[in-house]
């Protein structure tokens, strides 16, 4: 079931998730929902605050960065904690599916290692590095309470705040089902 995403604005979209159990009801369908509406949206991650849901889950799907350096990756993070980043600083154009229409540089560090549980509930420590890294990073974000735009300079921030209330109030046309906060 493709689910709506959630817009800027959303108080769920600054809250920090928590964490989840292997119990947590309708785990399975959550993911497969998720998965659904990531590729919808033509979204390469989706955090589950960004549908509305305050855990600590993400998941991403890199194929359409693939190329020879940098393998397709999909996966599922489940309580997800980064435990190292480093590496250079890597400028890069972010986007993200609830602040749609909005791209700009973020820096980022080149590589991270990351302690995370599986859809199998199975443990994991494991390090990324290029596009797989800001992804995870970028979801990873997500779940902390914080967005791309938070690690843009005040100005730019400045510079898009019209754009963001009116992302807030469902004044932009998407071709993905989304809620808007200050929709009337």
């Amino acid at each position: 079931m493709i689910l709506p995403i959630v817009a800027f604005g959303d108080p769920v979209l600054r809250k920090k998730a928590v964490n989840i159990s292997k119990d947590y009801d309708g785990l399975e369908m959550l993911l497969d929902s998720m998965f659904e509406t990531m590729y919808a949206s033509h979204g390469v991650g989706l955090a589950a605050p960004q549908v509305g849901k305050s855990i600590n889950l993400f998941m991403l799907d890199t194929a359409p960065f693939e190329d020879e350096k940098y393998p397709a990756l999909k996966k599922v993070f489940i309580n997800p904690e980064i435990i190292d980043e480093s590496g250079e600083i890597w400028e890069f154009e972010e986007g993200c599916l609830s602040i749609p229409h909005i791209r700009e540089n973020v820096k980022r560090y080149t590589s991270l290692t990351i302690r995370y549980q599986n859809e199998n509930f199975e443990q994991l420590e494991e390090s990324y590095d290029g596009i797989a890294a800001r992804v995870i990073q970028h979801e990873y974000d997500h779940c902390q309470g914080k967005l791309f735009v938070d690690h843009l300079s005040e100005l730019k921030k400045r510079l898009l705040k019209n754009k963001l209330i009116s992302i807030s109030k469902g004044a932009v046309k998407v071709d993905y089902r989304m809620r808007f906060p200050s929709a009337r």
